[in-house]
């Protein structure tokens, strides 16, 4: 399901107007657990049928009869900022004809669209993707959408929950602003990275900020849950543009606008660079058998033609047994040999020894060249400025840390060499 009304848009004449699509980094197209109902890897944001967007109205201070008619009111939008056992401010939202807001969060509750869960670096099955604790909130930030064009799209910490409440505890970071305003932070916090120069072959990565209840960008905390807000920054804005991250502590997305996804690579046009790849017959040096990498729709399950890569030297081979120096050619299992790193037969460079997978996620390319190089230590393939870019974006990791890696999977990049250029051999013959 991509968006409340979806059903009703497609029925009329007219074609629905997409805003933008989110996509979760690491699930490389999609879900261990299969893409079904509200959870997907990734999510299309469409024009309602109706506009359900809020607005901020009434201010109400300490527990006056207007303040507690506008929490339990379940027609009622509103926001309440506890500061003390004895002080609550609540700030009363109402209907903004001219937005669609979007919900964002782990709860399955109706007023969540995009139901998002942690997501675990590598995962491949659903075992892979439980996560002991959550550290996404249920309803963890909110996406609010210009009806009219540009179709501008802000984003905003928390969203309402079942009763269209918003709660900050009195542990949470909260604060009067200079007009005399409430805003807040949630406890692990929404950060945005912005590119620069857009998402293209030509994109450089942003700085991270953290993003407030009320829309304001400040400073990145010291760990995501400090109640010591950062420095707010003047001149930053919760616009997302084509390329926009956005991290929710357990899994980050990247938010891609309806013109820039025009630009993007299709899953088409990545079929027809594997088929481009497999037409040149690259050759296994050792085995001088023909390789070929496996349909987009296949998974994680390793082929005979398999190309295997040694990621120190980037040269690639079929897979066979190998021990190294001075040493014979010996039996093995592959998934004994998977990472494990071995001494390259045609350079001598030891390295990690693994197979090659296509990036099939075509949201995360930023251009559409041929796919020619693939990250270490995973292996995943694409094309060289992808992998350039993503290459030097810290993402964040867990509450305390930022951590380069690769968007197919997540996992960690080698620090020494990020990513290589794969070096093929041709047929003999």
């Amino acid at each position: 399901m991509l968006c409340p009304d979806q059903e009703n848009l497609n029925s009329s004449s007219k074609t629905p107007i997409k805003y933008g699509e989110l996509i979760i980094l690491g699930y490389n197209g999609s879900l261990p657990t299969g893409e079904r109902g509200w959870r997907k890897s990734r999510f299309a944001l469409y024009k309602r049928a109706k506009a359900n967007g809020v607005k901020a109205s009434t201010v109400h201070t300490a527990c006056s009869p207007q303040a507690a008619k506008a929490i339990s009111n379940k027609d009622q939008h509103s926001i309440s900022y506890t500061l003390s056992w004895a002080e609550t401010v609540v700030v009363e939202y109402t209907q903004d004809s001219t937005t669609d807001m979007f919900q964002i969060g782990r709860s399955t509750e109706s007023p969540i669209d995009f139901v998002v869960m942690d997501t675990v670096p590598g995962s491949h099955s659903k075992a892979d993707t439980q996560s002991s604790q959550s550290t996404i909130s249920r309803f963890a930030c909110r996406i609010i959408c210009q009806r009219s064009p540009p179709y501008t799209a802000r984003i905003y910490a928390a969203g309402f929950d079942s009763s269209k409440n918003i709660f900050l505890g009195e542990k949470a970071a909260k604060w009067r602003t200079a007009d005399w305003q409430m805003d807040g932070l949630t406890t692990n916090g929404v950060l945005v990275m912005h590119p620069r120069r857009g998402f293209t072959e030509d994109s450089k990565p942003g700085v991270w900020r953290e993003i407030s209840v009320c829309g304001n960008v400040f400073g990145v905390r010291e760990t995501r849950s400090a109640q010591q807000r950062g420095k707010m920054v003047e001149n930053g804005s919760n616009e997302l543009v084509d390329g926009s991250l956005i991290d929710l502590c357990g899994a980050t997305l990247l938010w891609r606008t309806a013109n820039g996804l025009e630009r993007t690579p299709t899953p088409k046009h990545l079929e027809a660079l594997r088929q481009e790849l497999n037409a040149a017959r690259p050759q296994c040096p050792v085995g001088l058998s023909t390789l070929a990498f496996p349909s987009l729709s296949r998974k994680d399950t390793l082929d005979d033609k398999q190309p295997w890569a040694y990621l120190r030297c980037g040269h690639v081979h079929g897979y066979h047994a190998w021990s190294g120096r001075d040493q014979e050619m010996v039996g093995g299992d592959k998934g004994e040999e998977l990472g494990k790193e071995r001494d390259c037969p045609m350079c001598r460079t030891r390295g990690p020894y693994v197979p090659l997978w296509l990036g099939r996620e075509s949201g995360l390319c930023v251009d559409a060249a041929l796919p020619t190089h693939a990250f270490n230590p995973c292996g995943h393939v694409c094309s060289e400025k992808t992998a350039a870019y993503w290459s030097r974006i810290p993402l964040p990791q867990g509450t305390h840390t930022f951590q380069l890696a690769c968007p197919f999977c997540l996992r960690a990049l080698n620090r020494e060499k990020r990513y290589v250029r794969l070096i093929f051999q041709g047929p003999l013959d």
